[in-house]
């Protein structure tokens, strides 16, 4: 596995991501702690953000990150994944007064120069916090392997049509 970590100065940094992150509408839901995320393709290969406010946020000066029902925008350059995402950890460092976030979702797309636009979608609806179910600060999504069956699948699929 290969993950770099994100440099805003690195002139090797030449794709661009664009992250969606929607905190729940749950009461309580929001929080004042660095949320990062890793962002991995079906060969290993990535990269992670350790603050995605610090990174890229787009939100604007004085907007409060992560709060309840906000659908909070990122964008940054880093380096080009060999593959698209399909697999992401999102993590809270914990720290702040109100620690404790409950994520909807986190939405990815990766572009950069003659490469195509990707997008994934990685559904979290889960709390990041030591005093909620499932009392831990990440949550991991990996649609890597499920990708995998369905390329799997087809392929043997392809192979049974050519033999008739």
């Amino acid at each position: 596995m290969s993950v770099a970590a994100v440099s805003s100065s690195d002139p090797e940094d030449k794709c661009v991501y664009t992250v969606y992150v929607r905190t729940g509408s749950i009461w309580k839901g929001g929080t004042d702690s660095k949320i990062g995320v890793t962002l991995l393709g079906g060969d290993g290969s990535g990269i992670r953000i350790a603050d995605l406010e610090r990174w890229g946020g787009l939100m604007g000066a004085g907007h409060d990150y992560y709060e309840r029902g906000n659908l909070d925008i990122f964008s940054g350059r880093g380096p080009c994944m060999r593959q698209a995402p399909c697999a992401m950890n999102l993590t809270s460092d914990g720290t702040g007064p109100h620690h404790g976030w409950y994520c909807n979702y986190v939405e990815v797309t990766a572009t950069g120069p003659h490469l195509g636009c990707a997008q994934q979608l990685f559904t979290v609806e889960q709390w990041l916090a030591t005093d909620a179910s499932p009392y831990r600060l990440y949550s991991t999504v990996d649609k890597c392997s499920k990708k995998k069956r369905r390329e799997d699948a087809a392929a043997a699929a392809a192979a049974a049509a050519a033999a008739l």
